[in-house]
């Protein structure tokens, strides 16, 4: 059974919860991570959440997210989840967001409480997307992802729209510093 770090308005852990327990019509705030995913072109990769996911089904979001489980590191369940969701290898993981929380409830009803630091990680390997995770992915540009989001919100992830004009800049920056790495 998939567990979830309960956490405080500040993100300080409180306890845990079974993953499948703990989203619902009023859900506890917990840990999770949303993870943005750049290639050596410097091209963003977003995906199409799959329609079986029991939140946000069909909705484009950023490359992956997840919840780490007790007593692992935010890092390590961002790599889990990048091989996990989309068959990747990453390097270069930096939490660009880390104070980032939303709530949100989608058309079913489920509401969503997490406390979501945001990451930007570099892709290393090709993608293999698990099918009951994500539906489509696809490799945009900042600035086309941008246009999309104005033009159509509705067609992303809430956690996406709202995080996504205080990342963009911290994009560019890490593309830069993975490459000075090299």
């Amino acid at each position: 059974m998939e567990m979830v770090v309960l956490v405080d308005h500040a993100g300080d852990p409180v306890g845990v919860q079974s993953k499948a327990d703990v989203h619902g019509q009023s859900t506890p705030r917990h840990l999770a991570f949303s993870c943005h995913v750049v290639d050596e072109q410097g091209r963003l990769l977003v995906t199409r959440r799959a329609l079986e996911k029991r939140t946000w089904p069909g909705v484009w979001t950023n490359s992956f997210c997840g919840h780490p489980a007790p007593g692992e590191t935010l890092e390590d369940a961002v790599s889990r989840r990048a091989e996990f969701e989309l068959g990747l290898s990453i390097d270069h993981i930096t939490c660009a967001i880390p104070n980032f929380s939303y709530v949100a409830r989608d058309a079913s009803g489920i509401e969503e409480n997490e406390h979501c630091p945001v990451f930007i990680a570099r892709a290393v390997s090709s993608l293999t997307p698990n099918p009951a995770e994500v539906a489509e992915a696809q490799w945009t540009s900042s600035s086309e992802l941008k246009s999309a989001i104005d033009a159509a919100p509705w067609a992303f992830s809430p956690w996406l729209v709202e995080h996504f004009t205080e990342l963009q800049p911290l994009i560019a920056e890490h593309i830069v510093e993975a490459e000075d790495d090299d």
